[in-house]
């Protein structure tokens, strides 16, 4: 089996791109001012959500949409909390992420009368690209892909070059770095906060739906498995730069997809599972060296 080919880049960019729309959502909310670490917690629930609404609809589409709209009215709780109130957004995300987690596993029995897993005969995913299948390079990566995976880089771009070149984009981002000059200037700071993690959970709930509906067709407990950490590995390494997200969140999951084909060919089980969370582990050293030196450099100017 050859590892490096263009079922390989096929396989990167599935496993990428729940983590590129998660570290989306943890890149607005950082620019914001808020650390956002609730990404597990709201990718598990747009995952649940997602083949919820899949299964009850009958539609992939509604599946979608219910991740969104209820991952999105789940955010409220942080957004309320570390915008309105100034509350710790560290607790609260750590408490949204216990209750993702709890939640998806009880409702998964109460509804569907399961658990661990739940898969049922005739559960709609989201469709594949196969119309771009005869066309050459371009569809052996993305004719069995689904749509959500070449607009998460769309919507990467979009959102980096509307942070950077609009004035709506350079108020979130003063609101972020100088609060207290956004409201000398009369900007509302605690709404924009607000509101950008609202939208920041909607983005988690196309994660977790991609995760669940498009990567493959079934609910598992706990299917997130860290993937929401590694996005916000991802927004620490990436620091103020979203447009660097795709190269960051990239590397994770040609670990991933490295492992998977590396277990075809024989490697242990454990050593493959291990590979995306020891690159996490790296990028948090390296970004914790990358700001001690920054910030010795500055104390010693």
């Amino acid at each position: 089996m050859h590892v490096f080919e263009l079922g390989f880049v096929a396989a990167v960019l599935l496993a990428a791109t729940p983590i590129l729309y998660a570290s989306l959502a943890g890149a607005i909310s950082a620019q914001a001012g808020v650390f956002n670490i609730a990404l597990e917690g709201q990718m598990l629930w747009g995952a649940f959500a997602g083949v919820a609404g899949s299964y009850l609809t009958g539609s992939a589409w509604g599946g979608l949409a219910l991740a969104i709209v209820t991952t999105a009215i789940s955010s409220v709780v942080l957004a309320v909390g570390a915008a309105r109130w100034n509350a710790d957004p560290i607790i609260i995300a750590i408490g949204a992420n216990l209750v993702a987690v709890g939640l998806t596993g009880f409702l998964l029995r109460v509804l569907f009368g399961v658990s661990g897993t739940f898969a049922p005969t005739g559960l709609q995913g989201l469709p594949k690209m196969a119309f771009l299948a005869d066309v050459p390079v371009i569809g052996p990566i993305f004719a069995g892909q689904t749509v959500l995976v070449p607009l998460a880089f769309v919507v990467i771009v979009a959102v980096g070059l509307w942070l950077r070149s609009t004035p709506a984009g350079l108020r979130l981002r003063g609101v972020g770095e100088h609060p207290e000059a956004a409201t000398t200037l009369g900007i509302g700071v605690s709404s924009y906060r607000m509101w950008t993690v609202i939208v920041a959970g909607a983005l988690c709930g196309v994660a977790g739906a991609q995760l669940s509906l498009g990567n493959v067709t079934v609910f598992t407990e706990n299917m997130t498995a860290g993937r929401g950490w590694i996005a916000v590995a991802a927004v620490m390494l990436v620091s103020s730069r979203p447009l660097w997200l795709p190269l960051a969140c990239l590397g994770f999951g040609a670990a991933e997809a490295l492992g998977f084909r590396l277990q075809g060919i024989g490697a242990p089980q454990q050593l493959t599972d291990a590979a995306p969370y020891a690159i996490t582990l790296v990028v948090l050293v390296l970004t914790r060296i990358r700001f001690t030196r920054r910030r010795g450099a500055v104390l010693s100017s």
